[in-house]
């Protein structure tokens, strides 16, 4: 069996599935290397535990899984097979992971790049196209996703497969466009310094841009909850105020939501489109994460797609890539899993 984790700020997800008969054996290089829909999922609240080994021994003590390899997406920059995570106070050693596993090694994986190596494991119905772009558009192709915070990464088009490489892409400046968003820029400055794009596009990127536009509103129209501001210190007491924020910008009962919901997707937007220009994403840009899956309706309305492709000279090449979103959420744990496959079909080979 494979062993296949996505180690996030907010959840951790672990698996287990059964590696394809075929592995080891010359298969299609297209084919994943494992039996996708034998997987055995759990989901973790990651800030419930210390450390990271204490949901693996739970994993493990309810599933006794016997293992033949592993690969471990995590939300942070890897560098020599080791990761300390960026939103968690975890340190995640692949060495280590492989000897409490009785393994002869646990590759760990930018949880980007993960997500890069899922996206050929995905079926149709797992993607929303926002932007066809070119008919048989090829080439690289770039990853982005919002959620505790920004993750990007690329896929490098060798002229035969796409070759993931992870980026901190997200931790880059952030760069206001027009006056609201300069005088965003400005709010965030007085709360900390510098202001990357994960603070804007983000689960508490969308707080950050809800108390900017809240600032704004005259202050007897705060105080009073004037039509539209009702339910502000709800929103900001709320165990998750980003999803508070959606829900209320998705039912209408909040203009204010509404508004910063609006702005957040055309910033996504932007940046997803920065991102497509540093990477040549010809193949197609993919949008994965929650925040984006679970508002469609804003992602469909057309501000994330004209704000990818406002870049000057440069609009008839993001016009031509395709922009994807990823509906499934199990994306990186299932591109963990193909990667873990495939490196166990590299050493049956050899």
């Amino acid at each position: 069996m494979i062993l296949a984790g996505d180690i996030g700020g907010t959840k951790t997800m672990l698996a287990v599935f059964s590696a394809s008969p075929a592995a080891g054996r010359g298969a299609d290089r297209r084919a994943p290397g494992f039996e996708r829909d034998s997987g055995v999922v759990e989901t973790y609240d990651s800030r419930d535990f210390a450390h990271f080994d204490e949901i693996l021994r739970d994993f493990c003590a309810r599933h006794r899984p016997q293992l033949r390899a592993a690969c471990i997406g995590v939300a942070g920059p890897v560098r020599k097979n080791r990761c300390s995570a960026t939103h968690l106070p975890w340190t995640i050693d692949g060495a280590e992971l492989a000897r409490s596993l009785g393994l002869g090694g646990c590759a760990l994986l930018n949880d980007l790049a993960a997500v890069g190596y899922g996206i050929d494991v995905l079926r149709e119905d797992e993607i929303e196209e926002l932007q066809a772009g070119a008919p048989g558009a090829s080439g690289n192709r770039a990853v982005i996703a919002a959620g505790t915070g920004l993750g990007e990464a690329g896929l490098f088009w060798d002229g035969a497969a796409h070759r993931p490489f992870a980026t901190e892409g997200g931790h880059a400046d952030f760069a206001p466009q027009d006056e609201l968003e300069i005088g965003l820029l400005r709010f965030l400055q007085q709360e900390r310094e510098p202001v990357s794009w994960e603070r804007v596009v983000s689960g508490p990127g969308l707080v950050s841009i809800f108390r900017f536009l809240l600032d704004l509103q005259p202050a007897g129209a705060r105080a009073e909850g004037a039509p539209g501001l009702a339910g502000m210190a709800e929103a900001m007491t709320s165990a998750e105020p980003a999803a508070w924020i959606s829900r209320r910008a998705r039912s209408g009962d909040c203009a204010l939501s509404a508004r910063a919901l609006d702005l957040f997707v055309k910033l996504y937007g932007a940046e997803a489109g920065n991102l497509a220009l540093k990477t040549m994403a010809t193949g197609g840009v993919y949008i994965g994460g929650g925040i984006a899956a679970k508002n469609l309706p804003w992602m469909r309305s057309g501000s994330f797609v004209e704000a990818f492709c406002s870049k000057d000279r440069m609009r008839p090449l993001l016009e031509a890539m395709p922009v994807r979103l990823i509906l499934n959420d199990q994306a990186a744990l299932l591109g963990a899993a193909r990667h873990a496959a495939t490196r166990l079909e590299a050493e049956s080979v050899t």
